[in-house]
């Protein structure tokens, strides 16, 4: 269970923050949402399936957190926009945004059409663009903003058979960097968590490989 007065007293204490993570219903995004939560934030928790956004409410309420579901399509930015507005003005206003949610398809160059690769460069690069976007019009005014962009070891250490997705996380970084530079001044940090492979579902392929 989550001591609310502990998370309250802690040097890294996020009480009466609100805090966004995309594709916060499973693997990685969980995790972080529930960290937020302990750590004493209010986690809006995003995702496309309902259920799974349930559950993980369920499951941080559970250890003495508050979250609440907000579901949406990160690639539909009217959507995206809506929601994050009726949310923020429930909850005034947007303190943390976390770019999560992804998209992963490893295949190489010469299989890779180009509106399989514009599609995943849409969900891994232009929609944290369009989130980022939207978060600062909300934390600029108040001076104050956390935005964390889920990068990807891939950028900087390309592998092969994996071009579009090394592409959309290597711009990720370079947007992360630019708009540390951009909000800074304002009182926003932005910055980057680049992981390597965890057993999540995206990864499932690789962790099965034995070679």
């Amino acid at each position: 269970m989550i001591d609310s007065s502990l998370a309250a007293s802690h040097p890294f204490s996020l009480a009466g923050r609100t805090a966004l993570v995309t594709g916060g219903g499973r693997g990685l995004g969980l995790q972080i949402a529930k960290a937020l939560a302990l750590a004493g934030a209010f986690v809006l928790v995003n995702g496309r399936n309902a259920q799974a956004l349930d559950r993980a409410v369920a499951e941080i309420e559970a250890s003495g957190g508050r979250a609440a579901p907000l579901p949406f399509d990160v690639t539909d930015e009217t959507a995206a926009i809506a929601a994050m507005g009726k949310a923020t003005e429930k909850h005034d206003g947007l303190d943390i945004l976390v770019n999560n949610a992804g998209m992963r398809d490893r295949r190489p160059l010469l299989e890779f059409d180009t509106q399989s690769a514009r599609r995943l460069i849409e969900v891994n690069l232009l929609a944290p663009f369009a989130l980022c976007r939207e978060a600062a019009r909300l934390m600029v005014p108040r001076r104050w903003g956390r935005i964390v962009n889920l990068t990807s070891i891939a950028g900087p250490i390309a592998q092969a058979g994996d071009p579009a997705y090394t592409a959309a996380k290597g711009g990720l970084a370079s947007l992360t960097r630019a708009l540390a530079a951009e909000l800074g001044p304002h009182g926003v940090t932005v910055n980057a968590i680049a992981p390597g492979f965890f057993a999540t579902e995206a990864n499932a392929d690789v962790v099965a490989d034995k070679s």
